[in-house]
């Protein structure tokens, strides 16, 4: 018996050796295959097992190729829709909701029911900003869609479509790389329209831009104002990694012929403490000329910006990695040309790399290793750092020394106060239920864009 099991097993180790390929030569392929199936068929279940991994992996890539596709061509499909919408000029029509917030406050939401078709984030339905102009609403799709209205909770009128030439900047040829090429934000000051985006300066080359035009609500014609020879090229760079939604674009007025302008660093961490790189920086944009210099620098993806003239600070929010949501404060006074305030990414932080600590992050942590205090290593530290992560987004100011910021991952309004040691005291958080890519203050109202559903929110703070 011994001697049969041995043999049994020493002639089935030969089954897949190279060695005894001569031998194996003797017999065609039906008679190997009857060999291990009824005689070794360990190793017949074996090889199927492996032939039936092999094909489910396959299956499963073929199925992500399909659902990429899908996703595309849906994405081509909407993108064509409201460019079509755009072209047509036609209304855009409001359809209103209401919803009951986490702290039993009530939220109205204005759903744009047409002409928001296409995300940044989702697929659909469309992103969006919002600002305001004398008396007027003005809103902006993440496809340059522009539009206005004078009271938003007047269901009985629609918003009113203002001609543009923003697609001359960016359009259908850049928008269907990926849904991240997009709008950025849309700001009004001093009688003109101010819009930032993902250019493309070359071909698969990418930084963020600003165009401006004369405030009209008929037609608007934009003209370039601020943008860069410099560009992240989506597929040949130091880090091998690429990611317009690291992008910024945050536009607000610092004085009468300045704007502020949040760069991010599209994944490219070395750029964030590269003086000579716009990338990973707020800069301090001249509207008559488009000269800039750098205000302050260490950023990863500044999303939100509030100038309070009040206090002679400005406040940031940005997006961290895994983890690590910054909000920061940049004192106007400590501003200074010869050493620009530094915010430590990407050599500190609050989060991780995607994955945290393992093996194949090890190169990363290597260059960038994210310390978790800023100041021991020369930065300012935030003013708050969330982990996990919330998606911060916008900021704005509701009263003295009162500030709400938005989130898109947690859905959610964080309220909070600055005490005279501008240090954040009475963090609550609100939840809203919904993505809320940009918000806006005025008359005592908060304005949310609310992206899950194209909507926009308000919520009366008397």
């Amino acid at each position: 018996s011994i001697i049969i099991l041995g043999g049994y097993f020493f002639i089935s180790s030969l089954i897949e050796n190279p060695k005894f390929s001569n031998l194996k030569s003797l017999l065609n392929v039906e008679q190997k295959e009857l060999i291990k199936k009824y005689i070794f068929p360990h190793k017949f279940i074996s090889q199927q097992q492996k032939t039936i991994s092999q094909l489910e992996q396959d299956i499963s890539q073929l199925k992500q190729v399909i659902s990429q596709r899908e996703q595309l061509l849906k994405l081509l499909d909407l993108l064509n829709y409201e460019l079509l919408k755009k072209q047509e000029g036609s209304e855009i029509i409001l359809e209103e909701r209401i919803v009951k917030l986490s702290n039993n406050k009530t939220l109205k939401k204005y759903n744009l029911t047409s002409g928001f078709y296409a995300g940044i984030n989702n697929i659909l339905p469309g992103s969006g900003y919002i600002d305001f102009y004398e008396d007027n609403i003005i809103v902006l799709s993440a496809r340059g869609v522009v539009a206005f209205k004078k009271n938003i909770e007047d269901t009985e009128e629609n918003f009113q479509q203002i001609k543009n030439n923003i697609n001359e900047f960016i359009g259908i040829n850049q928008f269907k790389k990926d849904k991240s090429f997009s709008l950025k934000d849309l700001y009004i000051f001093s009688n003109k329209v101010f819009i930032s985006y993902t250019e493309e300066i070359k071909e698969d080359c990418w930084n963020t831009s600003v165009i401006y035009g004369d405030v009209n609500y008929e037609n608007i014609n934009f003209e370039r104002l601020f943008f860069s020879k410099e560009c992240v090229h989506s597929t040949n760079n130091i880090d091998n990694v690429f990611n317009a939604h690291q992008s910024g674009g945050k536009i607000i007025s610092f004085d009468d012929n300045h704007i502020l302008l949040s760069i991010g660093d599209y994944r490219s961490r070395n750029l964030a403490q590269d003086i000579k790189s716009v990338n990973g920086k707020i800069i301090k944009v001249n509207i008559n000329n488009g000269n800039f210099e750098i205000i302050s620098m260490g950023h990863r993806n500044p999303q939100g910006l509030y100038f309070d003239k009040e206090n002679n600070f400005i406040l940031e929010t940005e997006h961290g990695p895994q983890g690590g949501d910054e909000i920061n404060l940049i004192e106007i006074e400590k501003i200074n040309n010869d050493n620009i305030l530094n915010y430590g990414w990407a050599i500190s932080s609050a989060g991780e790399h995607y994955g945290g600590k393992i093996e194949e992050n090890k190169t990363k942590y290597e260059k960038y290793p994210l310390y978790k205090s800023h100041i021991e290593h020369g930065f300012i530290e935030p003013l708050k750092s969330f982990v996990p992560s919330i998606g911060i987004s916008e900021i704005v100011k509701i009263g003295q020394n009162k500030y709400v910021v938005s989130s898109m991952r947690n859905k959610s309004l964080y309220f909070f106060e600055l005490n005279k040691q501008k240090q954040i005291i009475s963090l609550n958080r609100v939840q809203v239920f919904e993505r809320v890519r940009d918000l806006g203050f005025n008359n005592n109202q908060l304005f949310l864009f609310m992206e899950d559903t194209a909507s926009i929110g308000v919520l009366n703070l008397d």
